[in-house]
């Protein structure tokens, strides 16, 4: 049984998961695929100390500020 998505920025620090969607518009979409966010990634939160999300996508490391993670829609992998 798949878990239910849920936003990223709610998602706890240090457990794999899985991104399941975007739900951002056209533009910031394209973005966040060109910075390799792509359905089915696996992502790790690093950093989730009140500021911005610190995340660890394929071999990089991203920072993304919780309005721009809250349309990030990830699974526990």
């Amino acid at each position: 049984m798949a878990s239910a998505s849920i936003p990223l920025h709610i998602a706890g620090s240090g457990q794999p998961l899985r991104l399941t969607r975007i739900t951002a518009g056209r533009k910031l979409t394209r973005r966040l695929t060109e910075l390799g966010l792509t359905p089915g990634v696996h992502i790790e939160i690093l950093h989730d100390h009140g500021g911005p999300l610190v995340l660890a996508v394929r071999d990089s490391r991203l920072a993304l500020g919780r309005s721009i993670a809250s349309k990030i829609l990830v699974e526990v992998a």
